[in-house]
């Protein structure tokens, strides 16, 4: 008996079985809902698109060599038919973590924000449309004496991100006149600092989304203006789990990395995908903790209560909302693993497949987080099967 089958019918399979899972779920409503929610305000997914984008221009930039334009050949995209594309088995390892790393973006912080994390701490600085007065006030107002020290650490974070691209930029040389060793602990440190900034700024962009989202469920009119100034305050309520999540993350993750630098620890680099697994073990155990501060003024103790509740009484619906988005990420993983790996180091392929799957990444993780949002409210509201819930939209 033969045993090639046709890889078109195991796609077929999975397409079939991903259709029936999309459109007979429980939470139908809530990802028909957040469909809805981006295709009205497209500037929740076009954000994630245009942070990926920057990251993926810096990761280009800096880790594929072009050296003459003679490298940027179309045809080595002209057949995509000939080149060696590997099998899910010889690229599963790199799948589950990313995957996982992907779901738990949409409670946290759904995509890395460097290198336009430069350009935000400039106009934070500056002071854009009242950001950083609005921050010194909410800060001041939600914590007292305490805000401040919070804003201290917000401000040299965010010189820390400023230095971020002079230190790399600079480093060979640096290298040549001063120690070596010397020289990566410096640039170390600063990379460990503007992580705080990068992270927070990726939480602030989360909380905004968040807030165009609630805007559109109750049909709220907000000028933009308004609706920045409004994020920053509800992002000082969100700023206690956000600091837990960095403590955390600076403990098990970024930690032992800067302390490579200045001592031996061995075998630093083979427990980071642990620490990373605990970093989203973390944040889905607390799923529901940074929307709840968002669209409640609660402390910390009393969102800490409301999402014990919430688990309780919808954790069912959180499970499948867990397994549509661990779906979607395990596609996108999977896909960009095994192209990346057909491409090889053609530069033109690795430019049109990075635009591809920015783009698709964007779409959905703006549509989970549009979701994510209504679910909430539908679950906190119990107008889960209703199907005309959501019956006004907002207009600017």
């Amino acid at each position: 008996m033969g045993t090639n089958i046709p890889r078109i019918y195991p796609l077929l399979g999975l397409l079939s079985g991903y259709l029936v899972v999309l459109f007979f779920n429980p939470i139908r409503l809530a990802l028909r809902d957040g469909l809805r929610c981006i295709l009205r305000f497209k500037r929740i997914w076009v954000t994630f698109v245009l942070l990926g984008f920057g990251y993926s221009v810096f990761q280009f930039a800096t880790f594929t060599p072009v050296h003459a334009m003679a490298d940027l050949n179309f045809t080595q995209v002209s057949a995509p038919g000939t080149w060696e594309w590997p099998s899910f088995v010889e690229i599963w390892r790199e799948v589950p973590l990313p995957s996982l790393e992907g779901v738990a973006g949409v409670f946290d912080n759904a995509t890395t924000t460097y290198p336009l994390s430069i350009l935000a701490a400039i106009l934070l600085l500056v002071n854009w449309r009242g950001l950083h007065a609005a921050l010194v006030r909410a800060l001041g107002k939600r914590y007292g004496i305490w805000g401040y020290l919070i804003y201290f650490v917000v401000l040299v974070s965010a010189m820390a991100t400023l230095l971020k691209p002079i230190a790399f930029w600079r480093l060979p040389e640096w290298g040549a006149e001063a120690p070596a060793a010397r020289v990566l602990q410096i640039s170390a440190t600063v990379d460990a600092v503007a992580f705080i900034f990068e992270y927070l700024f990726g939480v602030y962009i989360q909380v905004y989304l968040i807030t165009v989202c609630l805007a559109w469920i109750k049909g709220l009119s907000f000028g933009e203006r308004d609706l920045f100034g409004f994020a920053m305050r509800r992002f000082s309520y969100v700023l206690e789990w956000a600091g837990i999540v960095v403590i955390v993350s600076s403990v098990i993750v970024r930690g032992p990395l800067l302390l490579a630098y200045f001592r031996n620890v061995p075998d630093v680099l083979d427990y980071l995908p642990v620490e990373r697994f605990i970093m989203c073990g973390l944040i889905l155990a607390f799923a529901s903790m940074q929307v709840s501060l968002v669209l409640h003024n609660e402390t910390l103790r009393a969102a800490f209560d409301a999402h014990k509740e919430f688990i309780r009484t919808n954790f069912s619906r959180v499970a499948w909302f867990l397994l549509v988005a661990a779906i979607h990420y395990f596609f996108l993983i999977s896909s960009d693993a095994i192209v990346r790996e057909a491409i090889g180091d053609r530069p033109v392929g690795i430019i049109g497949w990075k635009i591809v799957y920015v783009l698709v990444r964007g779409l959905v993780t703006g549509w989970l987080l549009a979701s994510w949002v209504c679910l909430f409210r539908q679950c906190e509201t119990q107008r889960i099967s209703q199907e005309t819930w959501i019956q006004s939209e907002i207009h600017y």
